[in-house]
């Protein structure tokens, strides 16, 4: 893949790791310490795709995603998940008594706090990115600070793993989907997930009624969020994952939606990769 891929982070970070798996090469990557950083990389025409973590299996949906995505009419093309593996690096030499601080991605914090509650005199400081903490550890040579990263990102930046797999829970799975400004053509015979949002009246059983409609039409729910209109008090957003057999059942859904619903809106259609 020639084109540029926006990650969120730097080389060694997670985005990093899946942006390389999903396209099954090295790519030419642009790196974003923020999301929104990402979203102006792809609105900009600097990248032609984006990797954008959307949930955790521990922590949750990351909810500002979606509302990027959204805001910004972009389009879910792909998905792809990642084992997360995460570990306590330093500078060579140092053990873990030596360590005063450690810095990491919030996300990458909350996953570890099993393991961080046995050392309470240890600050936690969070920070925008787990790769790029490990590197300016290295470059600004920091003793008594570690971060939380990769063993990509240990190797990368020549740190020492204090301690690894770090993490609460072993088989913790983010999701990262895969954006562009315009749309991807799937054909339908391959499409078998799907992420939307709409808005509803807000009267008794109007969620029930859309729930029975998606369970009528054999969809299977995977997640549903909700998000308050900031602009209309007592309005939300709902954003809903469905994954489907069959593209007939999921188009008949969308079909009785659009009428149902104060809003719909697709902001992807493509293959699903967790079977």
């Amino acid at each position: 893949m020639d084109n540029k891929v926006a990650i969120q982070g730097i080389k060694g970070s997670f985005h990093h790791q899946v942006a390389q798996e999903y396209y099954e090469q090295e790519v030419i990557v642009d790196e974003c310490l923020s999301f929104e950083e990402l979203v102006d990389s792809l609105l900009s025409g600097k990248s032609d795709q984006a990797v954008m973590a959307i949930e955790n299996s521990i922590a949750g949906p990351i909810i500002p995603n979606y509302a990027l995505i959204d805001k910004n009419n972009l389009h879910i093309i792909g998905e792809h998940y990642l084992r997360i593996h995460q570990n306590l690096m330093a500078l060579k030499g140092q053990k873990i008594e030596d360590i005063q601080e450690v810095h990491s991605h919030p996300m990458a914090i909350l996953q570890c706090m099993e393991f961080l509650k046995k050392y309470p005199n240890i600050k936690l400081v969070e920070d925008k990115d787990t790769a790029e903490t490990a590197r300016r550890i290295q470059e600004k040579q920091l003793k008594g600070i570690a971060a939380i990263a990769s063993k990509t990102a240990a190797e990368m930046y020549d740190l020492e793993i204090l301690a690894p797999e770090i993490q609460t829970i072993k088989n913790n799975m983010t999701r990262f989907v895969i954006i562009k400004k315009e749309n991807s053509f799937v054909p339908e015979n391959e499409i078998r997930r799907a992420s939307v949002k709409f808005e509803l009246d807000h009267k008794r059983g109007s969620l029930a009624a859309v729930l029975n409609v998606m369970s009528d039409c054999k969809l299977n729910l995977t997640k549903i969020q909700s998000l308050p209109k900031i602009e209309t008090p007592w309005k939300y957003s709902f954003f809903v994952d469905v994954t489907f057999e069959k593209y007939e059942d999921y188009a008949k859904a969308k079909s009785l939606l659009i009428i149902m619903a104060e809003y719909f809106k697709v902001l992807g259609e493509y293959k699903n990769t967790k079977e």
